[in-house]
């Protein structure tokens, strides 16, 4: 099992906001003096799904905002499958308030409909619907198109 940890600034109004976007409850928490979390777990139907921390280091998110505005992609982001169309764009739309659209909602050969987008705290998210399955004769070797594949039954 991989944890997710971000650090990042403002990590209290951070906390709040992935609580609304992902429907998160706050789990165990410690906070540094100033009020801000040391340390914050954040659970999805009672199972940790994100540790939410104050960055030490705040120079490195403003540099991953400026980055992300120049469709520059970091090395990581976080991956989130959605059940429905509609909890997708809800998402997208809550993510994309502040942040930065790296690309857009749209189908890809893996998934019917897909972003990646960075949010206002610098969080790199990769969100999207169920995987693809390929049609029996799909060559890998062509180049995609919609066509060329089905949802999951």
């Amino acid at each position: 099992m991989i944890g997710v940890g971000v650090y990042i600034n403002n990590s209290v109004e951070a906390v709040e906001f992935y609580k609304e976007v992902f429907e998160l409850t706050l789990g165990y928490n410690v906070k540094h003096a100033d009020g801000t979390f040391f340390h914050s777990v954040l659970l999805k139907d009672g199972k940790p799904f994100l540790t939410v921390s104050e960055t030490q280091n705040k120079a490195l998110v403003e540099v991953m905002l400026s980055s992300s505005s120049k469709k520059a992609r970091p090395t990581t982001n976080l991956g989130v499958d959605f059940e429905t169309e509609e909890e997708l764009r809800k998402v997208y739309s809550m993510l994309s308030d502040g942040g930065c659209v790296i690309a857009p909602l749209a189908p890809l050969p893996w998934s019917p409909l897909a972003a990646d987008v960075v949010d206002k705290y610098g969080v790199y998210w990769y969100i999207t619907l169920p995987q693809h399955v390929p049609h029996e004769d799909w060559k890998p070797n062509e180049p995609w198109d919609e066509s060329m594949y089905r949802k999951p039954e």
